[in-house]
């Protein structure tokens, strides 16, 4: 789990580092494809069907449909925003898919979880700070980024068993491309050949998600649940520290503030569901 969210917090600093050089829905669509054919020819190596009628169901539907929302919103953030500020909103993502589970699979959560969730939801208030002087739309970004990874964790509970990691990692990174495609047609940017730079970023990025994705799956498959979850919020510090060293960012008060009040809420709602 921890070498998941390393991973993932270079893959995040890689695509951040691409859009300085690259429109941000050509670089979409290649670290889309790049990850769904390392996906598509992991299938193929141990003799997985790229496409079987569970792909097709209403869960997998809903699945891509959230995935092109959390990808697309959680790109743009990480190319209009700092690095450390999107890190931190999105653990938010453990919360709201807490609150979901109990709204929409009837799952039981009680008071106490329910505070805290609160509790977590005004610390993304926090550090978005709405209403000041220093607020930014564009932070918006990262929530809606958050909420679409939200909607997709949810809709893989429900996602055929049978479906491999292998498979939702190629559905995945296609639902990316798809979203990146889009927004490029939307931007109407004319496509620029990667120069070696952006080539290098962009090859790192694939490798590194492709990479997180399948350390992550391993952890959540293998280990206990309630054990490997809490290290989720080591990415929190990758994030940071990446963010901090190599773009130059700075740490607020607010930031630091709602930071804590998520992982604490996000720690305590683990720590209940173990005790029930």
């Amino acid at each position: 789990m921890v070498a998941a969210m390393a991973l993932f917090a270079i893959e995040d600093a890689m695509v951040k580092a691409a859009t300085t050089s690259m429109p941000v829905g050509q670089t979409m669509l290649i670290f889309g494809l790049g990850g769904a054919a390392l996906f598509a020819a992991t299938a193929l190596w141990f003799k997985e069907p790229l496409y079987t009628r569970d792909v097709i169901s209403r869960p997998m539907r809903l699945r891509v449909c959230f995935e092109i929302v959390g990808r697309l919103f959680y790109v743009l953030a990480l190319a209009l925003t700092p690095l450390a500020s999107a890190t931190v909103i999105l653990q938010a993502t453990p919360l709201v898919v807490v609150a979901g589970a109990a709204l929409l699979f009837g799952e039981r959560v009680g008071w106490r979880r329910w505070l805290a969730i609160g509790i977590g939801l005004v610390g993304v208030l926090v550090i978005l700070q709405p209403g000041a002087e220093s607020f930014s739309g564009l932070s918006v970004l990262a929530v809606l980024g958050m909420l679409g990874f939200a909607g997709r964790d949810l809709a893989s509970r429900a996602a055929p068993a049978a479906l491999g990691t292998s498979i939702l990692g190629l559905y995945g990174f296609l639902s990316l491309a798809f979203a990146g495609g889009a927004f490029a047609l939307w931007q109407g940017h004319p496509f620029v050949a990667p120069d070696p730079i952006s080539g290098f970023y962009l090859s790192g990025a694939i490798l590194a998600g492709v990479a997180a994705y399948s350390c992550l799956m391993k952890a959540m498959r293998s280990g206990e649940v309630s054990a490997v979850t809490p290290f989720r919020y080591t990415r929190l510090l990758f994030g940071i520290g990446i963010g901090l060293v190599f773009f130059g960012e700075t740490l607020t008060p607010p930031m630091i503030f709602g930071s804590g009040l998520i992982v604490l809420s996000g720690l305590f709602i683990m720590w209940r569901g173990k005790q029930a």
